[in-house]
């Protein structure tokens, strides 16, 4: 079987994607610029975990870089290829939006355009649950619009699901889209709320809960969502016979194109995910309550019906054990001593 290209490779999600892929046997070429939004050591200490093994190919390179881009695809006949590269961050968006455009909308299209141009299979790609915005029925489901984002991170997303979707109608590339919701686990990025709370708290720092603790979150285990992902991967889009332009489902079309939410359906407060941390660390987070950041939203959880339509998804990972796995991955990678075993 032809190698699947997996972009974001040193990234959070896109190292779990690529390791399971190869202990799935398959061939596996992965791209990242390895910049320095956060530690690049934590992104190259990803990779050392990869190379090396069988069927594992790495290549530096930003999605900016198109003529790169299209060398890469001329040499490998890439039968599937997973996009989890991205410039991420509702906060950062904020300070440098310019970054956001280039690798969420510029390098996204230079991505489409080497999958229209080498006839790739499938293409499924990182959306985010930012691209809900402003909607505030729950749970958030596929089928609702989502025309009114809240941060320019989540209006990169919206249109990747556009672009994905024209790319689909005009030369019938298979496309799907995945809005995870807080992906959490081993490797996370340090930039999340489970990192810095648990870096806060081991170093007797206090830690800020956004909204005075009150933010709800559908949490998703980062192997939950990757055994999604690589579901989703193996199920081609059709057309969808039952698409009506007189009442449009945003999520599918006539295109072999698909949008689905990837997370869990039972929001947590975040002062119960605190909570649940303080327990694995065996100490008392110092909480300070402060307001809701610009381009937060107050909660998410997600409506997993199209997806369990389409595959086998069931994510079974409680909050707690997902918690205790990155507390154990954090004080063995950190070298902390005194975490509690379990």
């Amino acid at each position: 079987m032809p190698a699947i290209l997996v972009t974001g490779a040193a990234g959070f999600i896109g190292f779990h994607t690529a390791r399971q892929l190869l202990k799935g046997g398959l061939e596996v070429v992965g791209i990242d610029n390895l910049n320095d939004y956060y530690d690049p050591q934590l992104k190259k200490d990803r990779l050392s975990q990869l190379e090396g093994q069988p069927g594992f190919e790495f290549h530096r390179l930003d999605l900016m870089q198109h003529e790169e881009l299209e060398e890469l695809f001329a040499r490998h006949d890439f039968s599937r290829v997973v996009h989890l590269a991205a410039q991420a961050g509702v906060r950062h968006s904020l300070e440098n939006p310019r970054a956001y455009i280039d690798s969420n909308v510029v390098g996204f299209l230079n991505l489409l355009e080497c999958c229209r141009q080498h006839s790739v299979e499938h293409l499924v790609y990182a959306s985010s649950s930012s691209v809900y915005g402003a909607n505030t029925a729950m749970p958030f489901a596929v089928k609702d619009p989502v025309d009114h984002p809240l941060s320019l991170y989540g209006a990169t997303k919206k249109s990747n699901e556009l672009m994905a979707h024209a790319y689909s109608h005009l030369f019938r590339l298979p496309t799907s889209g995945l809005r995870f919701f807080t992906v959490y686990g081993p490797w996370g990025r340090p930039d999340m709320a489970l990192y810095l709370f648990t870096r806060a708290i081991l170093e007797g720092r206090p830690i800020e809960l956004f909204n005075e603790g009150k933010m709800q979150r559908g949490f998703t285990y980062v192997d939950d969502a990757v055994d999604g992902l690589l579901q989703v991967l193996e199920t081609i889009p059709e057309p969808d016979p039952e698409w009506s332009g007189e009442d449009p489902d945003p999520s599918t079309s006539t295109a072999p194109y698909r949008v689905y939410n990837m997370g869990t359906s039972e929001p947590v407060e975040l002062s119960f995910f605190v909570e649940l941390l303080e327990k694995s660390l065996g100490r008392t987070a110092d909480k300070k309550l402060v307001a809701m950041q610009p381009g937060d939203v107050p909660a998410t959880s997600a409506d997993l019906s199209a997806l369990a339509g389409a595959v086998d998804y069931q994510p079974g990972t409680s909050l707690a054990d997902g918690i205790q796995s990155f507390v154990r991955w954090y004080g063995e990678y950190h070298q902390v001593e005194g975490i509690p075993a379990d």
